[in-house]
C-alpha cells in the first residue's frame, strides 16, 4: 500500500522536528503560489479562481500520492499556454464559464493519460526530451506568453491571430495605452525584479498583488482606465461532470498537455531532491499527477502538474515533507472562502505583470550559452524547438520537441564513434590516435580499432564503412577490434561482422576480438563468427592482444 500511497510512509515516521519547517515552507510557497495560480489562469483566459482550484485538489491529492517531498504541483506557465491553444479549438468566443468548463474537460482527459502510463509503467517517457530541446520549447513558450501580455501592460485589446500578426497588431495599437495601466504595470515590474534581485526570498509575487488592490482600492483606479479582475466566484469549487462532446477535439492536445506536465514534475522533482532522499519514482508520480487531475478536472480546476519556480521556494524555504503543500491548501482555501472580494479589485496590469515577472525565466540566454559553450549541434536542436513554437504554435512545438529529440537519438545510435588507437610508451594504456600524442607505439601490420555503444542494424553499415577507410589508410596483416566499450550487439550488426570477417580473410588480412563484455561474448560464441574465431583469436584485452602479435613470425 504504501507504494501505491506513500503518504502512509512518512506519515507514521514523521519526526516532530520537522513540522515547524514544514509550516514554514508551505506558508511561504503559498504567497508564492496564489498570485502565480491566478496569473496562469488569466494566461489561458479563465476567471482567476480556476487557477486557485488547481492549487487545491490536485495539491491534495498529489501529497498523498507523490514520490517527491518538495515538489509543488498547481499549474505552470507551460500548462498554461498550451491549455489557451486547446481551449480556442473548443469555445472560440464563448464565455468564461464555457472555458472553464472546457479547461476542466481537459485536465481529466489530462489525467486520463497519465494514470494510463502510470499503469503500463511507461515513467521513462519523461526522458524523450532532452535538455536543450527542452531549453529551445520553454524559451519560445515564454515568448509567446509575454507577448500575450503586452496588451494587458499597455492597457488595450487586440484580436490574437498568432505571434508576429499579434506582434505588428500590438505595435499598431500602442497609441492606444492607456497611462495610469502602463505605469502600473512598470512600477509593478520593477519592484518584483528589485526583490528578487535583493531579497530572493521575500514574496515579490504576493506583495505586487496586494500593492495593485491597494492602489485601486485607494486611488480609483478603475475611474483612471485602469482594467480590474472583476468579480470572481468565491468559496470552494463543485463537483462537475466532464463535457463529453469537446473530448474528440481535446484528446491531442491533452496527450501533449500531459506529456509536458510529466517531464516538468520530474525534472523539477530531480532537481531539488536532497542529499539522502529517494529520487522520484516516474511510475509512481505518473500516477500522482494522473488522479491529482482527474480529481481536479472534476472540481473545476485547469490541468496542473509541478513548477520549477514554485518547488525552488519550497525547496529553499525549508520543506521537509509533503506536508509543506498540505499548508499551503490550507491557505488557498482561506483566500478561496474569505478574500475573493479583496481579489477582485486587482488590476488587469498588475496580474499581467506577475505573469511576466515569472516567464522571464523561461527565457534564460545563460542556457543556451552553456549549450553553445560544449555542444553546438544541441543549440542548432534548441533554437529549432524555440522556433517551432514561435512560428508553429505550442502543440505542434510540443511534436517538433519530442521528434527532435527522437532524431537525436537515432542520429547518435547512427553514428557510433570509430577510431584507430596507440599505446601509451612504457605503459599497457591504449588510446586514440591523434596529433596531441605523436609518440604513441603503433605497429607495423598491425590495426587496432575501438567503436563505442550498443552494435546494431544502424550503426553496423557506418563502422564497416569507417574500418575499411581505415584499413585502406595502411598495409596490414592483422586488425584488432577493441569491444571493450561495446554492451551488445545485435543480429544483422553480427551478421554484417561475419560477413566483414569473410571479406578480410579473401585480403589476407586476420581479424581478432578484444575485451568483449560478457552479452556480445555470448553472442558470438553461439555464432558461426565464434566457431572460425576460436579462443584463439578473442583475447582477453588489447595488451594480451599485442604481445601475442609481436611474438608471431612476420
Amino acid at each position: 500500500m504504501e507504494k501505491f500511497l506513500p503518504f502512509l510512509g512518512w506519515l507514521k515516521t514523521y519526526p516532530k522536528a520537522w513540522l515547524r519547517p514544514d509550516v514554514l515552507a508551505g506558508l511561504t510557497t503559498a504567497a508564492v503560489i496564489i498570485p502565480k495560480a491566478m496569473a496562469f489562469a488569466t494566461i489561458a483566459g479563465l476567471p482567476v479562481e480556476t487557477g486557485l482550484y488547481a492549487a487545491f485538489i490536485p495539491m491534495i491529492i498529489y501529497a498523498l500520492m507523490g514520490t517527491s517531498k518538495i515538489l509543488s504541483v498547481s499549474t505552470t506557465t507551460t500548462i498554461a499556454i498550451l491549455v489557451t491553444g486547446q481551449l480556442a479549438l473548443v469555445t472560440a468566443g464563448g464565455s468564461p464559464a464555457d472555458r472553464a468548463a472546457a479547461a476542466a474537460t481537459l485536465a481529466v482527459l489530462v489525467g486520463g493519460f497519465l494514470l494510463l502510463a502510470g499503469i503500463l509503467r511507461l515513467g521513462f517517457i519523461a526522458y524523450f526530451i532532452s535538455d536543450p530541446v527542452l531549453t529551445g520549447f520553454k524559451a519560445g513558450i515564454g515568448l509567446v506568453i509575454i507577448v500575450d501580455q503586452l496588451p494587458k501592460l499597455l492597457g488595450f485589446h487586440i484580436v490574437k491571430t498568432g505571434f508576429f500578426r499579434d506582434l505588428f497588431s500590438i505595435a499598431n495599437h500602442i497609441p492606444e495605452s492607456v497611462i495610469p495601466t502602463l505605469i502600473l504595470g512598470l512600477i509593478t515590474l520593477v519592484l518584483i525584479f528589485g526583490f528578487e534581485h535583493f531579497l530572493p526570498r521575500f514574496p515579490a509575487p504576493l506583495f505586487a498583488v496586494v500593492l495593485g488592490i491597494g492602489a485601486a482600492a485607494l486611488l480609483s483606479l478603475k475611474q483612471a482606465g485602469v482594467e480590474l479582475i472583476g468579480s470572481i466566484s468565491g468559496g470552494l469549487p463543485a463537483f462537475a461532470l466532464p463535457d463529453l462532446s469537446m473530448v474528440g477535439k481535446l484528446w491531442p492536445g491533452a496527450l501533449g498537455i500531459a506529456l509536458m506536465a510529466f517531464t516538468e514534475s520530474v525534472a523539477a522533482g530531480k532537481a531539488f531532491v536532497r542529499h539522502g532522499d529517494p529520487h522520484p519514482d516516474a511510475n509512481q508520480e505518473l500516477r500522482a499527477l494522473g488522479l491529482a487531475n482527474l480529481a481536479g478536472g472534476l472540481f473545476q480546476a485547469m490541468p496542473s502538474g509541478g513548477g520549477t519556480s514554485q518547488t525552488a521556494v519550497n525547496s529553499q524555504a525549508g520543506a521537509r515533507s509533503q506536508l509543506a503543500e498540505l499548508v499551503t491548501v490550507v491557505m488557498v482555501v482561506a483566500v478561496l472562502l474569505f478574500l475573493a472580494p479583496l481579489v477582485a479589485l486587482m488590476p488587469q496590469a498588475t496580474l499581467a505583470a506577475v505573469v511576466v515577472a515569472t516567464t522571464m525565466g523561461l527565457l534564460s540566454p545563460k542556457d543556451f550559452r552553456a549549450i553553445a559553450r560544449i555542444r553546438h549541434m544541441e543549440l542548432w536542436w534548441a533554437l529549432i524547438a524555440f522556433a517551432g513554437v514561435v512560428i508553429l504554435g505550442t502543440l505542434p512545438g510540443i511534436l517538433i520537441a519530442v521528434a527532435i529529440s527522437l532524431l537525436m537519438l537515432l542520429y547518435q545510435a547512427n553514428h557510433p564513434p570509430i577510431y584507430a588507437m596507440g599505446r601509451k610508451p612504457g605503459t599497457d594504456i591504449f588510446r586514440p590516435l591523434s596529433s596531441k600524442h605523436p609518440d604513441d607505439e603503433t605497429f607495423p601490420g598491425l590495426l587496432i580499432v575501438r567503436t563505442e555503444g550498443r552494435m546494431t542494424f544502424a550503426s553496423a553499415p557506418r563502422i564497416g564503412g569507417r574500418l575499411w577507410e581505415l584499413i585502406h589508410e595502411t598495409s596490414l596483416q592483422v586488425l584488432v577490434f577493441d569491444f571493450g566499450a561495446v554492451p551488445d550487439i545485435e543480429y544483422t550488426a553480427l551478421k554484417m561482422l561475419t560477413e566483414f570477417e569473410e571479406k578480410l580473410r579473401e585480403g589476407n588480412i586476420t581479424l581478432w576480438l578484444a575485451a568483449l563484455n560478457p552479452e556480445p561474448l555470448k553472442v558470438i560464441e553461439r555464432s558461426s563468427l565464434g566457431k572460425t574465431l576460436g579462443r584463439e583469436r578473442m583475447f582477453f584485452n588489447l595488451q594480451q592482444a599485442v604481445e601475442t602479435y609481436k611474438t608471431q613470425p612476420k
